[in-house]
């Protein structure tokens, strides 16, 4: 559930995509803005477990993924599909913008 508003994410994702030409550049601006603006490491909890984030990065197939970890095992989580934990880390709001760019 987002706390922004539709005219707020769209103005979010105007910025990041101000100069991209299509799904991939605007995908690259997008992750470009988590990357500058996710406070991390931030805990959430994946199945019941709680693991740290400790950042973002692009998948070979070009999905934006969070990087957790759980002691030694490491695990890239989809961001649409990461649970954010309340209060929410500083910069959530890209999360939320992208979210809503996905569809």
């Amino acid at each position: 559930m987002s706390t922004l508003g539709r005219a707020e994410l769209e103005t979010l994702i105007e910025e990041a995509t101000v100069d991209a030409y299509g799904e991939d550049e605007q995908r690259t601006g997008l992750f470009t803005m988590l990357e500058e603006h996710l406070e991390v490491p931030f805990t959430t909890a994946v199945l019941g477990v709680e693991v740290p984030v400790r950042g973002v990065d692009l998948s070979p197939d070009g999905r934006i993924v969070a990087l957790c970890s759980h002691g030694r095992a490491r695990q890239p989580i989809d961001i649409l599909d990461l649970p954010l934990p309340a209060p929410a880390p500083r910069g959530a709001q890209w999360i939320e913008a992208y979210r809503y760019w996905a569809g």
